[in-house]
């Protein structure tokens, strides 16, 4: 997540200051040994510094002077490190080859009560689990999505060509990812289900017609061509929402919004390219086995839904116009994580969090550059720090050397941890969590602390500087974000309806049952991982957006040869099914990608997404078809070419 902030990020620029004046990161692991003396804690310092990868091991020895008694030492340092003869380790592991790494560091300490937990480790779980966890909800998807197709469809292999046609357009979208170089797990995990998703409703659409046309005109050839000319405009406006929703995402600052913005835009692409050039070629070869392999619908009719559902016009609109405010409002007040979140206690790299947590209580590292050559201001802002609450511990050349020792009098080996040719560097450990309000106004108070001495003349680094960088970034992000998302989709509805009132009636529908979904964990006091929240309001708009869409095309048809309230009847009677089946779709997605996911960011898009569909459903069946009833007078006078039926 780190390589996806801003290069003017100020923890950005901290680290490539800090990587060109000294040889060591940030501590970013901690490993806890059990039952060990002072000396066995020693030898397995030594061990797991002579790891390739790993670097900076800090320990008990690094903080005091271990010859003389420990008892004699300040109780709170040394249990920072050593407590009920538990020795508690932090160090750095070297970017990019995390999961080698803490392979290594596992086969050293064991599986017994051993236990390594930190930002390197959660990152080495998470692109393990990717593609796996990508294979799994796979498998576990696809069979739900062909029993939908089955049922929705009068031919047992019609569902095959849908997921062939857009299977190939994912396949050759992950292929062309080589171009890019390199993309995030979050986007490998994600993307390629949620094209499939959004996407598989293009096909639909399309064989949908061509079934219809077969009907009516003999020859296939004629058929198809009447059904692409028809689902045409359909398929357009579809994939036009979803694309430019996706295409918000790459204006992001927090550049994992790119990443995954870049993918699902090329995705849709190639969908559509797929759906409009590849599957009428694939179905137009193999027609005659959706003849041979017909069967009776398996679902009871849909007739005279329409007139049941009207009757609800009046509660929805009350119920909708009731929660509006408060949805909007909670929304807004949610809480967030902004990094990856913790990882579940079922996995070691969970349950060893809560080992070392109850032992030593929680351990942050953070990391003050400041300009070297101030002895005694340096001492003045260290004593300033060690009195401050959560700060459990700071290592610095002036209280773990001596501030009267000039460090040109001593070995390198001595002070290349402190000093560099320009910069002084002071190591704290923290007692709060990685993020969170207490975390965050501990950084605001040690930056406020050391600009008191060093003015902006310094840098700050470690896990919850960035957490708190990414926070001040995304949160400017969710403005643009939402703000474009919402002008591009009501721009392409404007030109498909060729309408003022359609547009603002189709995105308060869709819109109200995005704030009702993200108020969610605002109610239940859950928090929420920004980038899913962030993604998931854009997604949810793009995407849903199409039930509207195809219900108030049929609609808008429909009221040119009947009076409103029979057209909406009549609308619903139609376009329940179709509408009931994209949203199931979507909504398998996103609960399979929930269950199955142990990336809480991967998770809390599923969850959302998943609740996100069916909400957007309910919208659209129930609170849709009461605004343009009520506001049909409104409709006529501000759409071109209306051309409503008159009652003589």
């Amino acid at each position: 997540m780190v390589d996806y902030l801003p290069e003017d990020a100020p923890s950005t620029e901290a680290m490539d200051v800090m990587e060109q004046e000294f040889d060591g990161a940030v501590p970013n692991t901690c490993v806890m040994i059990n039952n060990v003396s002072i000396q066995e804690a020693l030898a397995y310092k030594e061990q797991l510094a002579a790891i390739d990868g790993v670097s900076d091991v800090t320990w008990l020895d690094d903080a005091i002077d271990i010859k003389t008694p420990i008892e004699m030492a300040d109780e709170d340092t040394v249990e920072s490190y050593y407590k009920d003869s538990n020795a508690l380790f932090s160090f750095s592991i070297r970017e990019g080859d995390e999961v080698a790494v803490t392979d290594k560091i596992y086969d050293l300490i064991g599986e017994d009560n051993n236990a390594m937990a930190g930002e390197a480790l959660n990152t080495a779980t998470q692109q393990t689990m990717a593609f796996t966890e990508t294979m799994y909800a796979a498998a576990l998807l696809i069979p739900i999505i062909i029993i939908i197709l089955v049922i929705s469809t009068s031919s047992w292999v019609e569902p095959l060509f849908f997921l062939t046609a857009i299977g190939v357009s994912v396949l050759i979208n992950l292929g062309t990812n080589i171009f890019l170089g390199e993309i995030s797990f979050v986007t490998q995990s994600v993307a390629p289900i949620l094209q499939l998703a959004v996407s598989l409703d293009y096909a639909i659409f399309l064989l949908h017609s061509f079934s219809d046309y077969r009907k009516e005109v003999s020859d296939p050839k004629e058929a198809m061509r009447l059904a692409m000319k028809r689902s045409f405009p359909a398929i357009v406006a579809s994939a036009s929402t979803t694309f430019f929703g996706f295409m918000a995402l790459t204006f992001m600052n927090f550049e994992i919004g790119s990443d995954l913005g870049v993918n699902l835009v090329k995705g849709i692409v190639l969908s559509f390219i797929s759906v409009m050039v590849f599957l009428p070629a694939l179905t137009l070869m193999f027609y005659k086995w959706i003849d041979k392999t017909q069967h009776k619908p398996l679902l009871p009719s849909f007739k005279n839904i329409g007139s049941k559902v009207i009757k609800l016009k009046i509660p929805s609109l009350i119920l909708v116009f009731l929660l509006l405010v408060p949805a909007f409002l909670a929304q807004s007040q949610t809480s967030f994580i902004y990094g990856i979140g913790e990882q579940p206690e079922t996995t070691r790299a969970g349950s060893d969090v809560v080992k070392i947590e109850d032992e030593f209580g929680k351990s942050t590292s953070m990391v003050l550059l400041v300009p070297k050559g101030d002895v005694a201001k340096e001492e003045e802002l260290v004593q300033d720090l060690e009195k401050m609450e959560h700060v459990t511990s700071v290592l610095s050349y002036v209280n773990t050397v001596s501030p009267a020792i000039p460090p040109e009098y001593l070995d390198e080996s001595v002070t290349e941890q402190f000093y560099s040719e320009n910069y002084s560097r002071i190591i704290l450990q923290t007692n709060t969590d990685t993020e969170g309000d207490i975390a965050f106004d501990l950084i605001e108070d040690v930056e406020a602390t050391t600009g008191n001495y060093y003015g902006k003349e310094f840098y700050a680094l470690g896990e919850s500087v960035t957490l708190y960088d990414m926070k001040n970034v995304v949160q400017k992000d969710n403005t643009l974000v939402n703000l474009l998302t919402v002008i591009t989709v009501a721009l392409v509805l404007l030109v498909t309806f060729k309408s003022i009132s359609f547009p603002i009636i189709l995105l308060l529908t869709i819109q109200s049952a995005v704030w009702i979904n993200l108020s969610v964990p605002y109610f239940t006091s859950s928090s929420l991982v920004f980038v899913g929240y962030l993604i998931v309001s854009t997604v949810q708009l793009a995407a849903t957006v199409d039930y509207a869409i195809l219900l108030t095309e049929a609609y808008k048809e429909n009221r040119k040869e009947m009076p409103a309230l029979a057209a909406i009847k009549k609308t619903l009677d139609e376009k329940i099914f179709s509408i009931a089946i994209s949203a199931s779709i979507l909504s398998s997605v996103g609960f399979i990608l929930w269950i199955t996911s142990s990336n809480p960011v991967v998770s809390s898009i599923g969850l959302l997404l998943g609740r996100g569909a069916l909400l957007a459903f309910i919208m659209v069946v129930l609170f849709l078809p009461a605004m343009l009833l009520v506001f049909d007078k409104i409709i006529e006078k501000t759409t071109w070419k209306a051309n409503f039926y008159k009652e003589k």
